[in-house]
């Protein structure tokens, strides 16, 4: 299928098709929660994220890849499940559920800096001035949006809902840089640790006494989002990252995400895209832009 194609146009097209559908998910995300509880989305969505996984390692022969994994990758393993779908999308689902999309996917955007934040003190990590104040327009960003432009009062209009997309942008980085240190395969890892993961989420399930057989509107959902946001999109990001000639090259179309979302979200969910979205959009971009900028010039010079 892909036998006139280079290595690097094969990954411009595998990080766009993951780009398109990462920027449907906010949309996908309130439509699923007018059927399901975020315990139970997440639940039906990592059982199905589970499943493509596992088909996806299989079909590539990578499932015989369990038997070199140690206990220790394994529990591991286990241990990212916790934070990642369990602790992350149930908490990222609440979020969503009472934050309108916008605000939600926006905040949540934020994350990278969390984990240059988070890199001080776990990766033993330096943060000059530059990259101190790139975090500081990015955080602008959140403030502009969560007060819908009213920055100087300082009243959000919804801060549980904030603090829910705040905590996940941490929960996120932990997870990824907790994870930098795992050397097995990157497709048949986020297999276990999504398989892991299920049972830490059937306890919370029951002790909420929230299970129940969804709709079918609530199964298209959590099967939407749990092939598309946590499965085969991570694989084919994944994929587009390995065989890119430079990193960067691909990373960099992440900035269209947030963009093309919004659109998205305005004309499938009739939202009002405000003036205050748009221009947090841009700091939180422009934030991401100057760290990499900032953290590549230090590389060179160093």
């Amino acid at each position: 299928m892909f036998l006139g194609f280079s290595n690097q146009n094969k990954a411009y097209l595998f990080a766009g098709i993951a780009i398109f559908f990462w920027s449907t998910v906010a949309t996908a995300f309130k439509l699923a929660l007018e059927h399901l509880e975020p315990i139970q989305l997440v639940f039906y969505s990592t059982l199905f994220s589970v499943i493509v996984l596992f088909f996806i390692a299989l079909i590539q022969g990578k499932i015989g890849l369990i038997k070199s994994f140690s206990k220790r990758a394994l529990m591991q393993c286990a241990f990212l499940g916790l934070l990642n779908p369990c602790l992350y999308y149930i908490i990222l689902f609440k979020g969503y559920d009472i934050l309108p999309a916008q605000e939600a996917m926006v905040i949540n955007f934020s994350w990278p800096i969390m984990i240059v934040i988070l890199s001080i003190p776990i990766l033993k990590q330096k943060i000059d001035i530059k990259s101190f104040l790139s975090i500081i327009v990015c955080y602008v960003g959140v403030v502009v949006i969560a007060s819908k432009g009213d920055v100087f009062s300082m009243q959000f209009e919804n801060s549980l809902g904030v603090v829910y997309i705040l905590i996940t942008t941490v929960i996120w980085s932990l997870f990824w840089l907790f994870n930098t240190k795992n050397s097995n395969d990157s497709v048949v890892s986020l297999f276990l640790i999504f398989l892991f993961s299920l049972p830490y989420i059937l306890i919370i399930t029951y002790f909420s006494d929230s299970f129940i057989i969804p709709s079918l509107n609530g199964v298209i959902g959590s099967a939407y989002i749990g092939l598309f946001e946590m499965g085969i999109s991570v694989v084919l990001w994944q994929s587009a990252l390995k065989i890119s000639t430079t990193v960067s090259r691909v990373a960099s179309l992440v900035f269209i995400t947030p963009f093309l979302s919004l659109l998205i979200l305005h004309f499938v969910l009739e939202e009002d895209i405000l003036a205050s979205t748009i221009f947090g959009v841009i700091l939180i971009c422009s934030g991401l832009i100057l760290q990499k900028y900032f953290t590549r010039k230090s590389v060179k010079i160093s």
